[in-house]
């Protein structure tokens, strides 16, 4: 919405109150890996036709699940809720070893939209339990991503669920210990975590690279630079998201006054805006732009049309589509049918 060198915009022809500003978060909305799991979801319901069977929502956001449902597309918690002879795909967030081999028992062609950057934290949990590490994984409990990770070598990783956790947490050699976390984490909140860790196991190994994607990185970053001015942040995002809750954690740690997560502009309270001249706006990383517009258009016609870009970062990164859209799923699911036996039909 804008370029670097654009810090005023306007929305529309409303009229700006005196004083009155919003402050717009820059990056915001779709990181790539979500955009490439949307666009996978989109793209096999176009080139296979309904029903694609979706195991988990495809990212944690509700207008994209109820869009996404309305072309065809059924989401399902548990692989055996699909069909035999049908196409399953896997979530952004990722899924552990067993799942992929209920979708081959149950006889499903499946399509793996993992988060690239999920899939590095999955290869180095691997990596470390075979070379018999101790693996901490940062992280919260119940969270898909961590059941996921954690699938990938059960008999080696533990949980530490925030600096709380680290006093229960024991080993069983301190020279081999290495701490990898959940990809949408607080990025302060993780360090005071790992410091604890290290604290507690000094030889305490680092993984190669972040672990926290860039995504969510760059939208906690131009939060806090917004935090100090706005007294209220309004963060654009589904309360199952865990990168959207924690932008409105650090726009309160960055000195918002109030700081609410809302899924679209309806839920926003007239009340919130009581003694308040600057508004923060972003959006979690699974968040369409058009739920972003739609609060700047609340806001605009209650006086706060002039809006400021706080740009913290240039992002151009993009994920290739999933390998398995380049073949013919449905022809594979139908010989799993037939090689196994059953009287499963595909729905077409």
């Amino acid at each position: 919405m804008g370029n670097a060198a654009e810090r005023t915009l306007t929305m529309g022809r409303m009229t700006a109150s005196p004083g009155r500003r919003v402050l717009l978060a820059a990056p915001r909305g779709y990181c790539a890996g979500v955009d490439r799991a949307v666009i996978a979801v989109e793209k096999a319901l176009e080139q296979y036709g309904a029903p694609i069977y979706v195991r988990h929502e495809i990212v944690h956001n509700k207008y994209v699940v109820q869009t996404l449902e309305k072309k065809g597309a059924v989401f399902v918690e548990r692989t055996e809720e699909v069909p035999p002879g049908n196409i399953v795909m896997f979530s952004a967030h990722g899924v552990a070893p067993v799942v992929h081999e209920e979708a081959r028992q149950g006889r499903l062609a499946s399509i793996d939209a993992t988060c690239p950057l999920v899939t590095k934290v999955h290869k180095e949990a691997v990596r470390y339990a075979n070379e018999d590490y101790d693996i901490l994984l940062i992280g919260h409990e119940g969270h898909e991503e961590v059941i996921g990770t954690s699938g990938e070598a059960p008999d080696h990783i533990q949980l530490v669920d925030g600096p709380g956790d680290v006093a229960k947490v024991e080993v069983r050699d301190e020279s081999k210990v290495v701490w990898l976390s959940q990809t949408t984490l607080s990025v302060d909140e993780t360090m005071e975590t790992v410091d604890a860790l290290k604290t507690k196991f000094p030889g305490l190994v680092s993984p190669p690279s972040d672990d926290i994607c860039y995504a969510t990185q760059n939208r906690q970053l131009a939060v806090k630079q917004m935090g100090a001015e706005a007294e209220l942040v309004i963060v654009v995002g589904s309360r199952n998201s865990s990168n959207s809750k924690r932008l409105v954690e650090v726009a309160k740690l960055a000195g918002a006054r109030e700081a609410y997560l809302v899924d679209f502009a309806s839920e926003i309270e007239e009340a919130w805006l009581e003694g308040v001249t600057t508004v923060g706006v972003t959006s979690g990383a699974s968040v369409p732009e058009v739920l972003v517009e739609q609060v700047l258009q609340w806001l605009a016609e209650r006086g706060y049309a002039d809006v400021e870009i706080v740009k913290a970062a240039e992002e151009s990164i993009t994920f290739s589509l999933p390998k398995e859209l380049r073949r013919d799923l449905r022809e594979e699911a139908a010989a799993l049918v037939a090689e196994r036996g059953g009287s499963g039909t595909a729905e077409a």
